[in-house]
């Protein structure tokens, strides 16, 4: 089980924080793409990855990242300063 967290405009889209997901999918991109393959609602949040940033355990990673050992994924829109 992977815990699944959306921040900012990912949770409005998804419409949820939070979720855990059983998933065999053995990197980020792959699990994006099942993500997207269950409702609209991810397919939207999930459509220009260039817009989007990951994190596994807390640490910034690449989509091409691999899964294993993962407990935890974050999706985030990059941050800018201020």
């Amino acid at each position: 089980m992977i815990d699944l967290l959306y921040f900012a405009w990912v949770r409005e889209r998804i419409g949820l924080p939070r979720e855990r997901l059983e998933t065999e999918a053995a990197t980020v991109a792959e699990l994006v793409e099942e993500l997207r393959a269950r409702e609209e609602r991810y397919d939207l949040a999930f459509a220009d990855l260039s817009s989007l940033r990951v994190a596994l355990d807390q640490e910034l990673a690449e989509f091409d990242a691999p899964l294993a050992g993962v407990r935890e994924v974050a999706f985030f829109p990059p941050m800018t300063g201020g």
